[in-house]
């Protein structure tokens, strides 16, 4: 519900919900939901995972950071990022 400041870690079994920044690592699905999202207001991400897929800070496209986004699997099971307006 708040800021996730560098080094923290969420994990959740469902989806997580952050509205703020997201500058830590934010695992939802753990328990292998593929349906699981994650939703922030600022991505920042050290790294993000569903289900045990994951994509590193460095993997996160440009364009996304610092944007409200909408983290989930895919059809092709990657990961895929989506603004949110």
């Amino acid at each position: 519900l708040a800021p996730v400041s560098s080094g923290a870690e969420l994990i959740a079994d469902g989806c997580i919900h952050i509205y703020g920044a997201l500058r830590g690592r934010a695992i939802a699905g753990a328990t292998g939901n593929p349906n699981a999202r994650i939703f922030c207001k600022r991505l920042e991400a050290d790294l993000v995972a569903i289900a045990g897929v994951y994509m590193v800070a460095d993997q996160i496209p440009k364009q996304l950071l610092g944007k409200s986004v909408q983290v989930k699997l895919g059809e092709d099971g990657n990961i895929n990022i989506e603004l949110l307006e």
